[in-house]
This record gives C-alpha cells, sequence and structure tokens, in this order.
C-alpha cells in the first residue's frame, strides 16, 4: 500500500511519508498563526481519503471546507508539486460530507442527553462538583422511574421533578439543594440562548456515519462546521470528546491493520485540555492509548506541543512541528520542548531551525518499519490537490444537496420521552384528584360504580387504580427502565461503571 506522501525533507533530500499501517499511531501537528499547520491537515486527510479511510476533522476558520472543490491548479501550486516530486498531481476534489451542531453549514449533529450522560453535560454546564452530584442524582432517578432523557426540555423536566420531590429525593440518593438544581437550570438555559438547544435530540448520530467510504473507495471526509462553535470552547471540545469515546466504546478490537479504520483530526487541541479536571484527563491519556487497537488514528493539532499533556504527547508517533518564534518566555519553552520530542538528525539543528522555518516547511519525523521515529526532516510539504480556502455558499450547498444523509438527519424527530411522560403522568393524577369520592357502607353505589361492573374490574387490573398500578402501566414502565438502563452514557460512565446499551 503506498504511504501518504506529506512532502520532500530539505535536509537528505528525500520523500517524507507517513505509513499507513502505522496511521494509527495517532499524531502532532503543531506550529505558530499562519504557518501552514491548515495546509498540512488537509495534505493529510486527502492521503488518508485516498487510501479508503474516512476522515473526521473540524473546520475552525472555514477554509478546511475547500477539501470538497478541486483547485485552480495555479503555476505556483504546480511549480511545488513537481520540486517536491508528487506523483500524478492533478486538482480534485475530496468526498465531504458537512456537519454542523447548529444545523446551518450542514448535517445537523446530535445526541441525547442520555447518550452523552451527566459527566460531559457538566462540563459542558460548567457544574462546580455540588452541582454535579446533584445532576448525576438526577440521572439516577431517571433511570429508577423510566424517564427517556432525549432533549433539554426532557432534562428541564427531570430538574423540576427533582425540585417539586427534594425531600424524597435527598432522603433516598443523598442531598439535594434547591440552590444547585436552580444553578443547572439557570446554566441550562445559557446552553440554550447559545445555540446548545439543537445538539440535544434526535436523530442522534450514527457512527457508521462518520465513517463512511464512497463509491470509489475513497473515504468521505466528514467537515464539521466550527467557525461559530469555537467561540463556545466547552461545548467544541466536549463535543470531539464525546464523538472520540463513542468510538472507543462502540468499535471492536481490530489489533494493526494495514491502514486505520477512521482518522480523527482535533484542530486546537489544547481547548480539550484546559481546566480538566485530573480525572477526566486521566481517562482522555486512557482511552488515546486504548483507541488505537480499535484502528482509529487521533491527530492533535494545535499551536505549541507542551499544549498536549506528557503522558498523551509520548503517545503520538507522527510529528509534525511547523515554526514556533520564540519572543517571549513561553515560546522559547515550546522551542525546547519540540526540540527534545524529535529523533536527533546530525545533519540538522532542530531548536534553530524551528524559528527559521518558512511558511509551509515543517519538521517532521514518522514511525518507519518495526515503528521506529524517523530522524526528523526539514520539509517543504506537499501541496494539497482541493482549493486552499474557504468556498462559496453556493458551493456548499451544492455538497450538502448531493450527500445522501440529508434525508436521515435533516429533520428533527421528537418521540415521547421524559417531558411527555411526566406531563401524562400529572395529568391523570390530577384527574384522578377531581374524581368523587367512593361511598363507604352500604347504600346506593356511586354511578360510575354502577356503570362498571365487569368490565370496571377488568379495566382496574390492566389500567390500574388511584391506589394502585395495572399490568400494562408496570409493563410500560418496566420497558422504559431496561431501554433507558442500556442507552450509553458516554466516555466517563462506560469506563467508571461499565457501559449500557
Amino acid at each position: 500500500m503506498d504511504p501518504i506522501l506529506l512532502g520532500k525533507g530539505l535536509t537528505d533530500d528525500i520523500p517524507v511519508t507517513l505509513l499507513p499501517k502505522y496511521g494509527n499511531r495517532h499524531g502532532l501537528v503543531a506550529g505558530a498563526t499562519g504557518t501552514g499547520k491548515t495546509v498540512t491537515l488537509m495534505t493529510l486527510a486527502e492521503g488518508f481519503s485516498r487510501l479508503g479511510v474516512p476522515v473526521f476533522m473540524a473546520d475552525v476558520k472555514g477554509d478546511v471546507a475547500g477539501l470538497a472543490v478541486a483547485g485552480d491548479g495555479n503555476e505556483k501550486v504546480l511549480q511545488r508539486a513537481a520540486q517536491i516530486g508528487v506523483a500524478d498531481y492533478a486538482p480534485g476534489a475530496s468526498p465531504v460530507v458537512f456537519w454542523d451542531l447548529y444545523g446551518k453549514l450542514g448535517h445537523p449533529v446530535r445526541t441525547t442527553v442520555s447518550e452523552m450522560g451527566p459527566t460531559l453535560i457538566g462540563r459542558i454546564l460548567e457544574l462546580n462538583d455540588t452541582q454535579s452530584g446533584v445532576l448525576d442524582i438526577a440521572f439516577k432517578l431517571a433511570d429508577d422511574r423510566g424517564l427517556l432523557l432525549l432533549d433539554l426540555d426532557d432534562l428541564r423536566a427531570l430538574l423540576a421533578l427533582v425540585a417539586e420531590e427534594r425531600k424524597a429525593v435527598s432522603a433516598e440518593y443523598g442531598l439535594v439543594s434547591a440552590q444547585s438544581v436552580a444553578a443547572i437550570q439557570r446554566a441550562l438555559l445559557r446552553l440554550a440562548q447559545d445555540g446548545g438547544e439543537g445538539f440535544f435530540g434526535e436523530p442522534a448520530l450514527e457512527l457508521a456515519d462518520v465513517m463512511r467510504v464512497n463509491h470509489d473507495g475513497r473515504g468521505v471526509i466528514g467537515i464539521l462546521a466550527a467557525d461559530q462553535l469555537i467561540l463556545k470552547p466547552r461545548l467544541y471540545a466536549t463535543f470531539l470528546l464525546w464523538l472520540l469515546s463513542e468510538l472507543f466504546e462502540n468499535l471492536p478490537e481490530v489489533g494493526d491493520l494495514d491502514k486505520p479504520r477512521l482518522a480523527f483530526i482535533f484542530d486546537e487541541a489544547h481547548l480539550l485540555f484546559d481546566d480538566a479536571p485530573p480525572a477526566l484527563q486521566q481517562r482522555i491519556e486512557q482511552v488515546v492509548r486504548l483507541i488505537r487497537s480499535k484502528g482509529v488514528g487521533v491527530y492533535f493539532c494545535s499551536q505549541f506541543p507542551d499544549d498536549v499533556p506528557d503522558d498523551i504527547l509520548g503517545q503520538l508517533g507522527n510529528r509534525v512541528q511547523h515554526a514556533l518564534r520564540a519572543y517571549t518566555p513561553r515560546d522559547q519553552k515550546a522551542v525546547k520542548t519540540a526540540a527534545e520530542t524529535f529523533v536527533p538528525n546530525p545533519k540538522l539543528d532542530v531548536a534553530a531551525t524551528l524559528s527559521q522555518l518558512g511558511t509551509g516547511e515543517a519538521l517532521v519525523s514518522t514511525l518507519q518499519d518495526k515503528g521506529v521515529p524517523s530522524p526528523v526532516q526539514q520539509t517543504m510539504v506537499a501541496p494539497p490537490r482541493c482549493r486552499m480556502g474557504a468556498i462559496s455558499e453556493a458551493e456548499r450547498n451544492q455538497v450538502r444537496a448531493a450527500s445522501p444523509l440529508g434525508p436521515r438527519y435533516d429533520q428533527a424527530v421528537n418521540r415521547e420521552s421524559a417531558t411527555e411522560m411526566l406531563a401524562a403522568r400529572a395529568q391523570a393524577a390530577a384527574d384522578g384528584a377531581q374524581a368523587p369520592p367512593a361511598r363507604r357502607g352500604g347504600g346506593k353505589q356511586a354511578p360510575a360504580q354502577e356503570e362498571g361492573g365487569f368490565g370496571k374490574a377488568v379495566n382496574d387490573v390492566l389500567f390500574g387504580t388511584g391506589r394502585r398500578q395495572g399490568v400494562i402501566e408496570a409493563s410500560s414502565k418496566q420497558a422504559a427502565r431496561t431501554i433507558t438502563n442500556q442507552i450509553v452514557r458516554g466516555i466517563l460512565g462506560g469506563l467508571f461503571g461499565g457501559r449500557k446499551r
């Protein structure tokens, strides 16, 4: 299988490649703003796609969408391709599917409240430990009462139930304060105002639609519109972390393959680790370490290599380091860190070269035979075949209209869940309270009892009375509990307590 050509080594005048069989050993693309990181990511995505490997990546600045349109093939790009030795270079588009949490620039991306689970939702809402504990209790109450949590309305209805029955809930599950419930409700209001309402609901994203291969054998590149999403960094990072955890929890073990099953590119990776509690960071490290055996390669992209914690940085076998400008003590430390992470090349002063690299140049080291990192090479990065820039609204709409996933995701579905179930129970309770009481002792029966007879007795057995459940109600509650308990709870729900499906 042909390797992915990343560029030409200027140090030893050799092709610099990434071997497909080590594509699942993860990677890092780093460098200062304006040094060519995005173009490198596009070259990498195109290379994986041509090998038949699906790719999922975020479009933070809007120019990654150019993968969907052929480049203009200008003379400068053609000269660079010839100089590097790109075989059969010709402008061309890649198969692309656009996604958008807000549903404006791509197919809507949704998940259910139950699938994401209380831990990740608590991180999106920026809850403190006490408030997160109350959210855990609320989810446990939903499980025990057979309440299906799909969207934010369901979570609001659940919190209202917790507030209404606060004393009983506190006695059974642990202390719940009215202040904590109110704080969670306010955080939900902020999330809804920030546009997060549409993210929770159905139809939920299916992993198979992220891992598609085109009719011509090329991997489909899923591009998440993130130019607005990045303004809400917690939501952006938590969504990508949720998707990574879903891959980890659902994909089977496959060991080392000839090529990855999916390349997952995490742009602005520092947002994943900013303010992450130690327990969460430890779980991220565990997922990154273990997901390799499931055929997924994770590629982090950030400005500085030390944006990624050392325990995770040590697992990234393929490195592309663009220029770093050592203007501040922070920059100087980053240059030193980057230089120390490469396999030395006697012909190259890494620390000095890092601050002298031009746009479109990088220091590259990838895993070669037997998984051994190659000596670092100063590399002229190969140009992608697509457009290196943003696309027009008409071009985006054309790509989106041709996607086969529109009928599945573009229209939201609102089936019965906690909101409707709690409303129905409240209505039934109100109707029961308004019913006339039965007479005690002898004498004439109430009209309802007179008209009931044997039919009313059967009705009571099946549908219950105000004092006890009927067979149908009890069965439906048990089925609802079973379904809800099997819903995926995301990364930490799976790792801490065992995944429930």
